[in-house]
């Protein structure tokens, strides 16, 4: 039996969801039985134009990372969302939130005129390309990433959650964030994480995206409970919630 050749791919984002493959061990050895890797800038020096399955860590943020993901959707069979910056465009996106003009100018200061400096608006992969599956978080969990993989080779729909973050906290019996004063994005969070966050004390960051059906107006209604104001709920939002 022919095992699925799988490619790696990076555009904009800090590789950390990578590092955490790396890190998988026996788990990693274990996938590798099962596929044939064969393009992974970060791991090996083989490239590949054919490949079964494609995973894409990082946001676009050029319009040769949009020309770029286009092609490998045309040789791919599956994409595979990897992260934050892939599945809704990360912290990158917070670019998206002010004038380029003011973005070049902070990076690169005096140099913020070079004729080479992209102008392109940051999107998640799903904006530019079909994706087939998502792997969530920042950084991602590398168990739900054999899930998913797992869930590709045998022909099923992985299975994610439906519930926010907060569940989770509960089972963890976690003290609320907010009886910390703290304003927390649990209540709008898809879970899927054990709330790790909370459970190490921070306020869940957003960073697995917000639930299809989440009750914003809820979360306001608690921010304002806690002495909290939409500005500071904003600001939270902004961090992974940019559009």
């Amino acid at each position: 039996m022919t095992k699925p050749r799988v490619a790696i791919f990076d555009l904009a984002c800090c590789e950390g969801c990578q590092l955490q493959i790396v890190n998988m061990e026996d788990d990693l050895l274990n996938l590798l039985t099962v596929i044939d890797p064969v393009e992974w800038r970060e791991a090996m020096s083989d490239q590949s134009t054919i490949y079964d399955v494609a995973i894409i860590e990082g946001s676009i943020t050029r319009q040769a990372d949009e020309i770029k993901v286009m092609e490998i959707r045309q040789r791919a069979t599956y994409v595979v969302a990897l992260g934050a910056c892939a599945t809704m465009g990360g912290v990158n996106k917070l670019k998206n939130n002010f004038a380029i003009h003011d973005v070049k100018k902070t990076v690169y200061g005096e140099a913020a005129n070079m004729p080479h400096l992209d102008t392109f608006t940051v999107k998640a992969l799903n904006e530019v390309i079909e994706v087939d599956f998502e792997v969530h978080g920042c950084p991602i969990d590398a168990d739900e990433l054999v899930h998913v993989v797992k869930c590709l080779l045998s022909g099923q729909t992985p299975s994610a959650p439906t519930h926010p973050v907060c569940v989770e906290c509960k089972m963890a019996e976690n003290c609320c964030r907010y009886e910390y004063d703290e304003l927390c994005l649990g209540p709008l969070t898809r879970a899927g994480c054990d709330a790790r966050c909370p459970a190490n004390g921070f306020w869940c960051f957003g960073c697995r995206g917000f639930l299809p059906d989440a009750n914003f107006t809820a979360a306001r209604e608690m921010a304002a409970e806690h002495g909290k104001s939409l500005e500071d709920l904003e600001s939270k939002l902004a961090l992974f919630g940019s559009k």
